[in-house]
């Protein structure tokens, strides 16, 4: 499995910001917003959280999010708590890993068991999640597969680096076992989520941040300036462009370390200075120096921490005991 390279497609919803309408009357107006702001623009993006109510809004870059928030309030009238922007990261794996899960288990004096095995490979180019049924006969009865199913996409999208989705992954469902009384649905979605895991941190996952491409224009006495500030922001540069007076700087440079960089320009270059950005790709993040605990944002707010393998939504049940008398069919 080669490194992970997200296209194009994926450039929507880089950049996320927490509303939170500060009345029920500012609740209802965000909700007329955000329906007529997403049918004017499709690149944003809106999660709600139902019992918060707290709208999470995606966009391309700060200056998109600005603009966004902007609106909501000088053209809709939306009184709201508006939070930190959060870079939308993502995991990949980088080699293919099988993995396996035989959950048989006494609850509260019932026996509870399902086993599943699969296998994870790099989805086709374009995909970002495949799922294959490869059981040949009825290791597992096929009222079973869709709770497995559900397991392992819940798997994927907690993540294991620091709790972001794992994208561009081919699940293949090779096998398993039932049992005929002590199998149930929300055993084979356990046993799906568990089995998941374990391929998950068998291939070597790796945490992925946007990285973007810069085109910035600055006097020719402020070049060293403009480069300085490109390379401290943990930015490659591709090439300077000498356009008599004015330099063009083409370079590529982490989202996450773009925030403030308008300002930042505009004071380096007297207010002389621009530039214009777009989405290049997902790739793996590394901090300045290649050290350091990956864990702590670059921007100063922490990941989302790391997940327990077994915190999940599938509830899963205190055991009382680990039965040994368990056969599977």
């Amino acid at each position: 499995m080669n490194e992970l390279e997200m296209d194009a497609s994926f450039e929507t919803g880089l950049l996320y910001i927490p509303v939170r309408p500060k009345t029920p009357g500012d609740d209802q107006r965000l909700a007329r917003a955000l329906e007529q702001l997403t049918a004017e623009d499709p690149t944003i993006r809106v999660q709600i959280d139902q019992q918060s109510r707290e709208a999470l809004l995606g966009g391309t870059g700060e200056l998109h999010l600005e603009i966004i928030v902007g609106r909501l309030k000088r053209e809709f009238n939306v009184d709201a708590s508006v939070g930190s922007p959060q870079i939308a990261y993502r995991e990949a794996l980088t080699r293919p890993a099988e993995g396996e899960m035989k959950y048989a288990m006494h609850v509260r004096g019932h026996a509870q068991y399902a086993h599943v095995k699969l296998r994870l490979l790099g989805a086709p180019r374009g995909k970002d999640y495949v799922f294959v049924n490869a059981i040949t006969g009825v290791s597992i009865p096929s009222q079973y597969i869709e709770s497995v199913e559900a397991g392992i996409r819940e798997a994927l999208a907690r993540g294991i680096v620091a709790g972001y989705p794992t994208g561009g992954v081919q699940v293949e469902l090779c096998g398993g076992s039932y049992h005929d009384v002590h199998s149930t649905k929300a055993t084979f979605k356990i046993a799906g989520f568990l089995a998941a895991r374990d391929a998950i941190q068998k291939a070597a996952p790796v945490l992925l941040e946007p990285v973007m491409l810069l085109e910035v224009t600055v006097p020719e006495a402020h070049v060293e300036e403009g480069l300085g500030n490109i390379v401290s922001r943990r930015g490659e540069i591709d090439s300077l462009q000498d356009c008599g007076g004015t330099y063009v700087i083409l370079a590529r440079a982490p989202l996450a370390e773009l925030f403030g960089f308008a300002a930042d320009l505009r004071e380096r270059t007297n207010g002389r200075g621009a530039f214009k950005t777009r989405f290049y790709r997902y790739q793996p993040r590394r901090r300045a120096g290649g050290d350091g605990d990956e864990r702590e944002s670059m921007v100063g707010a922490p990941l989302k921490p790391r997940l327990d393998p077994l915190v999940t939504a599938v509830a899963l049940p205190e055991p009382d005991e680990r039965p040994d008398d368990l056969q599977a069919t």
